[in-house]
């Protein structure tokens, strides 16, 4: 008897069968911020058989960044996440076709930004900024995008405290909150967000953001994330995506 080659989507097509397979390989899904979120969610769609992935973060890795995020090693200090992140998805799944943009998210150019890009079947937010946030939000519900969004991580413990709910029912999150009422005012309905409602810890001590050439920001601070928290909300954000490219959900 012969033996059949194995392959990458094997376990896959197990699961999820030919049709659903084939709408994840012909579905593209637009990724904004590979942080820890961000890079955990678009190593996982790539691995969960997404064939076009679109990728856009203006940062490049720093040695902050290796505790929590995919793409962050010392090898790949100083490079721009954007290409990092592109050459992973190639050596993960080469069938993947990528476009990936380095450049700052501006909240009141985001038609122009995201608009000339091609358009996606899903979008998730992995950006920190919650006037970003809104602005893409906005951009999402007028041309009819599927979008879910990330609320905080920062200062918690707990991931079996996350959740999925429109951003109307959230509870507790801080940024979850601000996001609820600016949605309102808006007119941003039913936000899909993945949230937590465990309390944020205090940090030991107030810490300055550096940037990328080590000069502390004016006016900004960083919060403390531990190294499995943000991996497993991009985790979830990459699976409830491909239920829904697969029409699983």
């Amino acid at each position: 008897m012969q033996e059949t080659a194995e392959t990458a989507v094997d376990r896959l097509r197990l699961i999820l069968g030919d049709a659903a397979l084939e709408r994840l390989q012909n579905s593209c899904v637009m990724v904004l911020g590979l942080g820890g979120v961000g890079s955990s969610c678009a190593e996982a769609l790539a691995r969960g058989g997404i064939g076009s992935l679109i990728l856009i973060d203006r940062d490049v890795v720093t040695p902050s960044n290796i505790n929590r995020q995919a793409l962050a090693f010392h090898s790949t200090l100083g490079r721009p996440k954007s290409v990092v992140m592109q050459e992973m998805v190639a050596d993960i799944n080469p069938a993947c076709q990528v476009r990936a943009e380095r450049f700052f998210i501006d909240k009141d150019h985001i038609s122009e930004q995201l608009g000339t890009l091609p358009r996606p079947d899903f979008l998730v937010d992995a950006i920190d900024t919650i006037s970003q946030k809104l602005a893409v939000a906005a951009w999402c519900q007028a041309e009819g995008i599927p979008e879910v969004s990330a609320m905080g991580g920062a200062n918690k413990l707990d991931p079996t405290r996350l959740r999925f709910s429109r951003v109307e029912d959230t509870l507790m999150d801080p940024i979850a909150r601000v996001m609820r009422k600016e949605c309102r005012k808006r007119g941003i309905h039913g936000l899909m967000v993945l949230y937590s409602d465990e309390l944020p810890r205090e940090t030991e001590g107030k810490h300055n953001v550096l940037d990328e050439k080590g000069f502390v920001q004016k006016g900004a601070s960083i919060l403390g994330t531990m190294s499995y928290y943000p991996p497993i909300m991009g985790q979830m954000l990459a699976g409830y995506v491909i239920q829904k490219m697969a029409g699983l959900i």
